[in-house]
């Protein structure tokens, strides 16, 4: 499972939210058989996500997390529940591409540019929609860069994901600090300055604890961890969704998936399931309307 630790400064100028997202990523891993590139970049945003998801009030709160840029990977979708629970999907989880110079996976051009969308829905029917430009396609700099101009929020987001050499992830997680309203803007320097003095994210994430993670980007700060829960893959389709889905396709377009003799498959983008459905459970289908 992976872990999600949130803490507050004694002062109240910050909040903070960390994640290790190891095991979250592993399972997307197997679900979508992902290059390392793609690995990266999904994971990076389902580290995101969950953090994000884990910031929502209510039970029935939702929010995702999409990615529309026009590098290989193609599309990136990731939801999360308010527990940070999450599924998502990359278009194209075959991508590739050569290492940059410094031998990094080139998780920018896998993205490319293009717009990132974030949409929270409480569940009263007035879903929040949230947009800004991809700026770097390394996740979390875009992240960073959709708080400050569509929320207006001073933010600080880093994210890493580390590939082994049998494509399997070794390490993975990030850290969302955001300034309160009111806070005391010296803390900003504080953070910039330990922010440098962490050469790598995702070294610091393999070789230390969640709260030794929170501990070097706070350095010199005072907080309190208060929350911890745990969270992971998990997605949420039923044959009742993909029922709902076919009926909403209407009488004729059912009759005539009924008339053909072979079975209707659909599948769920999210975690591979197949939903398998005869000319008999069609009609079944078909009652229901009437």
């Amino acid at each position: 499972m992976a872990r999600i630790l949130r803490a507050i400064t004694k002062d109240g100028s910050a909040r903070i939210i960390a994640e290790n997202s190891r095991d979250t990523v592993n399972e997307a891993i197997r679900i979508h058989n992902t290059t390392p590139v793609c690995t990266a970049a999904l994971g990076r945003t389902l580290t995101i996500t969950s953090i994000m998801g884990s910031m929502l009030k209510n039970e029935e709160d939702s929010l995702t997390v999409s990615f529309r840029g026009d590098g290989k990977a193609g599309k990136i979708v990731v939801s999360s529940d308010w527990k940070g629970n999450v599924r998502g999907f990359i278009q194209n989880p075959n991508a590739d591409l050569p290492l940059k110079p410094n031998g990094k996976l080139d998780v920018a051009s896998a993205v490319g540019k293009g717009e990132l969308y974030v949409n929270r829905d409480t569940g009263e029917g007035v879903p929040y929609s949230g947009i800004s430009n991809i700026v770097s396609g390394e996740i979390a700099e875009d992240i960073t860069y959709y708080f400050a101009t569509s929320e207006q929020v001073p933010t600080l987001c880093a994210l890493g994901v580390l590939v082994d050499t049998d494509w399997s992830c070794l390490a993975a997680g990030g850290i969302l600090i955001q300034l309160l309203p009111y806070a005391d803007e010296s803390i900003i320097d504080i953070l910039e300055q330990n922010r440098k003095n962490i050469p790598s994210f995702t070294t610091l994430i393999k070789e230390n604890t969640l709260e030794e993670v929170i501990a070097a980007y706070l350095k010199g700060i005072e907080y309190d961890i208060f929350d911890e829960i745990t969270c992971g893959y998990e997605c949420k389709c039923s044959r009742y969704k993909t029922d709902t889905a076919l009926i909403a396709l209407g009488r004729e377009e059912l009759e005539k998936l009924a008339n053909t003799p072979e079975n209707i498959s659909m599948q769920c983008q999210f975690c591979d399931k197949n939903y398998v459905y005869t000319p008999a459970e069609i009609q079944r289908l078909i009652k229901e309307l009437s």
